[in-house]
């Protein structure tokens, strides 16, 4: 079985059966060790270590949960034996009083230098206040909402309505596109200078998984894949994703050529790759993960090892 991805695993107990208990609610609320899981501007708060960051973990005691009232905080579950809240922080500017050694960063380049459980809870926490913040009226009536289930339903205030709003995801695919010695990468025009990265795309109604990958391979590098395999998944809280990881093979002979969406799509090697042309995509994505596993099943040094290698952007310290 494979390693979780970045972002996923059983990083804590949901509690799920827990959310519709009021007095729990209420317990877990009054609390001063429960912890909040601040969220500013879709940023996390992230506590500065000598060799990357820690989750910014605040105890509820904290004085920043008096700025908060109930209503918007979101039950996340029990993390490390305390119950979580997800924190939405309002404001123009961070508040003020946090610990010096903390600040708001974005968890896209941060997040593969977060431990493993820290950096899941602090995905879920910034799914769960985004999908919040896009709810705070009835998408069938257009009355406002409010919290329910610890959070996790937005009500309907219109009682001639009173629809229940639950979280939802966006599913999209992502495939790494081989023919046995060379993976098939591209790039958008707007990426850095020589960034390019696998085939994704979200799944439209009425479709399967597979045909996604077949569709999305073949409108934007005009490929034709043989035969699709599933590798893993990975949450992707930007805002709303659910990344469904492939492979796929394709013919030799196949040449691949860049739609409307790509500036490029070619083939690369495995000796282009160590030569540090392209440059790829943060390891903390389900992406660099299916070209890592490709390049260090023929390779003789692991990819994470290479000299030469060469990522897209660096967390900023």
């Amino acid at each position: 079985m494979r390693t979780p991805n970045v972002f996923a695993g059983p990083y804590l107990d949901r509690v799920a059966h827990l959310r519709k208990d009021a007095s729990f609610v209420a317990a877990a609320l009054e609390d001063p060790d429960s912890l909040l899981v601040p969220v500013w501007e879709s940023r996390s708060l992230l506590r500065r270590e000598p060799q990357g960051w820690s989750a910014g973990l605040l105890a509820a005691r904290h004085e920043l949960r008096r700025t908060i009232v109930d209503e918007s905080l979101v039950m996340l579950g029990r993390f490390r034996g305390r119950v979580c809240f997800a924190a939405e922080v309002a404001g123009d500017q961070p508040p003020a009083g946090l610990p010096d050694d903390t600040c708001f960063e974005d968890l896209r380049m941060t997040g593969g230098r977060v431990p493993e459980d820290e950096a899941g809870l602090l995905a879920y926490a910034r799914a769960m206040v985004l999908w919040r913040r896009r709810n705070r009226h009835c998408g069938t009536c257009g009355a406002p909402t409010v919290s329910a289930s610890a959070g996790h339903v937005m009500k309907c205030t219109n009682d001639a309505c009173g629809q229940d709003h639950f979280p939802r995801l966006d599913p999209a695919i992502i495939v790494l596109v081989t023919d046995g010695e060379r993976a098939l990468l591209g790039r958008q025009a707007a990426w850095p200078e020589g960034r390019y990265s696998t085939v994704a795309g979200f799944v439209e109604p009425g479709e399967s998984l597979e045909d996604a990958v077949a569709r999305e391979v073949l409108e934007e590098t005009g490929v034709t894949v043989l035969d699709v395999d599933y590798h893993s998944s990975q949450p992707w809280p930007f805002p709303s994703s659910l990344m469904v990881g492939f492979t796929a093979t394709a013919s030799p002979d196949a040449v691949p050529r860049a739609d409307e969406e790509l500036e490029d799509a070619r083939w690369f090697t495995r000796e282009d790759i160590a030569s540090g042309f392209p440059r790829l995509p943060l390891p903390a994505s389900v992406s660099f993960r299916l070209i890592e596993d490709w390049y260090d099943s023929g390779a003789s040094v692991p990819l994470r090892l290479t000299p030469g290698l060469k990522l897209w952007g660096a967390p900023r310290r």
